[in-house]
């Protein structure tokens, strides 16, 4: 992908939060990975959406360094490189404060997966971190953001999963492009506001059975899907 292109798509991608009412003020942001050419591109630290174009977008290497742009890089800038450093396959981190995500990851509590709406998506709960330690949080802190989250996937399919609750703090979705970590942290945000109506109408609502929920993930997912046209 060009230079040119991946600040549109990294554009586009984050106002696509906005107009999908993920973001307030300067809440969040997405970022793009192009690893033929190693760099990143990010929305730049505390610049209203409404300012933002192409050319005021930041990008970096893996390393953090600043290779184009004036503008300080998002404060979790560490976060994104750590994932892209982890995760092979990802090209795109999204991270929002949206309400009900945002609420769960309060709460402590992953999002279970109770109706077929989730498992479309994922094929179980979407996970919570643990809490981060104090010397996590006081030396590196959004470094070791990234680190919580990627210990916690031990054993995960981030590519399956594509999505976290840092606890105490928000949701981090990411995908093959920005632009399905930006269709990622909508679904996210449309499943939590789903499970959180459902415990409150029945607070011991049963998670989906394995049977129901495989099919439905199945149908839009892997070598037998056949949810959609061919494309």
């Amino acid at each position: 992908m060009s230079r040119h292109a991946l600040r549109e798509e990294v554009l586009e991608a984050n106002l696509e939060l906005v107009r999908r009412g993920l973001v307030v003020f300067t809440f969040g942001n997405a970022s793009g990975y192009d690893p033929e050419s190693g760099k990143v591109v990010i929305k730049p630290s505390g610049v209203p959406y409404e300012q933002l174009t192409p050319e005021s977008l930041v990008v970096t290497d893996l390393d953090g360094k600043i290779l184009e742009g004036s503008l300080r890089p998002s404060s979790d800038l560490p976060t994104h490189l750590a994932l892209y450093r982890a995760f092979p396959g990802v090209q795109g981190v999204v991270h929002t404060h949206s309400r009900y995500a945002t609420a769960w990851a309060q709460a402590g509590v992953e999002i279970p997966c109770l109706g077929t709406t989730h498992a479309d998506y994922f094929c179980g709960p979407i996970p919570i971190t643990p809490a981060m330690s104090a010397e996590e949080i006081q030396s590196g802190y959004e470094w070791n953001t990234g680190q919580v989250i990627i210990r916690r996937f031990g054993g995960i399919d981030p590519l399956l999963t594509p999505a976290v609750l840092v606890a105490g703090h928000a949701p981090f979705c990411w995908g093959a492009s920005v632009t399905d970590a930006a269709h990622t942290a909508v679904v996210v945000e449309e499943i939590a506001h789903m499970a959180y109506l459902t415990v409150t109408i029945r607070a011991d609502a049963e998670s989906l059975s394995d049977t129901l929920r495989d099919k439905h993930f199945l149908r839009k997912h892997g070598s037998s899907a056949y949810y959609g046209q061919k494309s």
